[in-house]
């Protein structure tokens, strides 16, 4: 349940409400809109023994929150979630460019790809030190030292880091190195991992699983922000569907339904969705287009030799253009790169 204020609240009012909460062993979630202060109630509202907020002055309505995640919900924040992660604001005007290749390979590799994605404009670099793949048998990463090879690279050019955590015992290694950690699409419904990186406060990135709902989704990202780490931002990176001229279907659709149901940002992984470097840019023009809060494409200094993934990574030249004919189109929709 949401409790909406009057426009004419004060902030004593808020927090009479919020005490009134807090002395029913409820939580309270505050929002404060363009157009009205929102209270959102965490727990058992039966807690409440028929308690109605309506009755105060100060308080507009009481509205049921009918979805199965509440704080990733709409309601619970109106205006839309800014999300804070390594000094960016995620979800505002600028759009997030994450870029890098699908894996660490070598200091050399991470550090021309670094210096590729820079030079064209990307504030992240990201890169798979843990790498879940579907045979045992292939590339698994460098794991930690992956990491801090990514971390020195990132250092030296003044990007940001995001890379994959893959269980809940690495979480305290990986945050070492890391300004935000991303949950994989085979890890969207590994639930004691999305609760660990919740407690853990550093900001996520959480792919959608590749045969997942929306609303399956939204729920793994209700799980980490019942841990009290709002700061989640979502990835569409394409379902698994009938079609095999991709690797994936980007769901193009998704932005605007998250966007409509939920608070949170979203970005738009073309990379995996499409499986063939061709097809990268006309699909991140679609999803910035479809009002994507930004894009996570994997560049790799020489594509070709990449130990993972090596059909659909661009290289740092292609990103640039890629990067420029973006900017384009976020500025026809009111965005902006910078």
């Amino acid at each position: 349940m949401i409790i909406v204020m009057k426009q004419s609240s004060t902030p004593q009012d808020v927090e009479e409400v919020v005490g009134i909460l807090k002395s029913r062993g409820l939580g309270a979630n505050l929002s404060t809109g363009s157009q009205a202060t929102i209270i959102g109630v965490l727990g058992d509202k039966a807690k409440l023994g028929g308690f109605d907020f309506e009755l105060l002055d100060s308080v507009e309505k009481c509205v049921p929150i009918m979805h199965s995640y509440k704080l990733a919900s709409r309601e619970m924040c109106p205006d839309g979630r800014l999300v804070q992660a390594g000094g960016e604001v995620v979800g505002g005007k600028k759009l997030l460019m994450i870029a890098g290749p699908c894996a660490v390979e070598n200091e050399e590799q991470i550090m021309k790809a670094a210096v590729g994605v820079k030079e064209a404009g990307a504030t992240f670099l990201r890169g798979g030190a843990y790498k879940p793949r579907t045979s045992p048998y292939s590339f698994q990463g460098m794991e930690e030292e992956g990491l801090r090879l990514m971390r020195r690279a990132a250092d030296a050019t003044g990007l940001k880091v995001v890379s994959e955590v893959v269980a809940h015992d690495l979480i305290e290694t990986a945050a070492k190195y890391c300004d935000m950690f991303q949950i994989g699409a085979r890890n969207m419904q590994n639930f004691r991992l999305l609760r660990e990186v919740g407690r853990s406060g550093v900001p996520v990135l959480l792919k959608r699983g590749i045969s997942s709902t929306i609303e399956e989704w939204l729920d793994a990202a209700e799980y980490i922000m019942s841990e009290g780490n709002y700061n989640v931002v979502l990835c569409e990176r394409g379902i698994r569907t009938f079609e095999t001229a991709t690797r994936n279907t980007l769901d193009v659709s998704a932005v605007p339904v998250v966007k409509e149901r939920s608070s949170l940002p979203v970005i738009v992984d073309p990379s995996h969705a499409a499986g063939k470097s061709r097809y990268v840019l006309p699909l991140s023009l679609a999803a910035v287009a479809a009002g994507a809060d930004g894009l996570i494409v994997e560049v790799h200094p020489n594509p070709a030799e990449a130990l993972s993934d090596a059909a659909q990574q661009l290289t740092p030249q292609a990103y640039a253009a890629l990067f420029q004919k973006v900017g384009a189109v976020a500025a026809a929709v009111g965005r902006s790169m910078e």
